[in-house]
């Protein structure tokens, strides 16, 4: 299968510069200076900046006047997945429809970016005082639960992380977040090639998914997980269960604008 492959960019939370504040439109530009905490504050600046100039290139426009939207959609807040806002197709003259995703983790912040699908990515930052046990009550099934602890102690947290990536890029390329439960879905063993083996019982639909495993700096897993919503195929070329990723140096992107 043939088609446009993800592109990822990658970031760190050094990136935060002041220059990037010029991107951010009101509504950003509000949460921005709400947020209390310094590296949550770096985090949000550095995913708006990187997904805006990405954005920007691809379809022609000043990083700036890229259309971004976040409403929730149960409150209606501007706080919901951010998505590309580009006018009708009558009125966007060549324009591809484009889905992106923000992931962060520490000091790690990634985008990525797919044409003719809906793309989720997350990385997660090992680090080892994660309470494994506590995280693993929430996000595994039973059965996950079980194969979890049939490892070695010493396996369980990269086990752990390498499911928790997988679920939480198949839930953000569905577009429901944490909405869904991380239990109630279930995904290959780590060790196996990425893929979806049970849906919560709440979707009503089953969608085409393919995921392909990432590391980060040779240490922090990551996943993509693309959902096809055109003709089968056009989001990525899925090979063995996967889909093309090319990689990019989102650091070096913001700091050439940041000049």
């Amino acid at each position: 299968m043939t088609g446009h492959p993800v592109q990822v960019w990658w970031a760190r939370l050094g990136d935060a510069r002041a220059g990037l504040q010029a991107l951010l439109d009101p509504v950003e530009r509000a949460r921005y200076e709400s947020t209390v905490d310094p590296a949550g504050r770096g985090r949000f600046l550095v995913g708006c900046a990187l997904s805006r100039l990405v954005l920007g290139e691809l379809l022609g426009l000043p990083p700036a006047d890229v259309p971004l939207r976040r409403v929730c959609p149960r409150c209606g807040g501007p706080h919901g997945k951010v998505h590309l806002a580009l006018p009708p197709d009558g009125s966007s003259g060549t324009r591809p429809a484009y889905d992106f995703s923000v992931t962060h983790s520490g000091a790690l912040v990634g985008v990525a970016v797919c044409r003719g699908g809906e793309v989720g990515l997350d990385v997660e930052e090992s680090h080892g005082d994660m309470d494994v046990d506590s995280a693993a009550g929430v996000a595994l099934s039973t059965s996950e639960l079980a194969a979890l602890y049939a490892r070695p102690a010493v396996e369980r947290q990269p086990a752990f992380l390498r499911t928790w990536t997988r679920k939480e890029a198949a839930l953000k390329a569905l577009g429901v977040g944490l909405a869904v439960p991380l239990r109630e879905l279930e995904v290959s063993a780590p060790e196996r090639p990425p893929a979806v083996l049970a849906w919560p019982d709440r979707l009503t639909t089953r969608p085409h998914m393919s995921m392909t495993d990432l590391v980060v700096d040779g240490a922090h897993p990551a996943a993509v997980a693309v959902t096809v919503t055109v003709a089968e195929g056009e989001a990525g070329e899925v090979k063995d269960g996967g889909v093309r990723v090319a990689l990019h140096d989102g650091s070096e992107l913001l700091a050439g604008y940041a000049r």
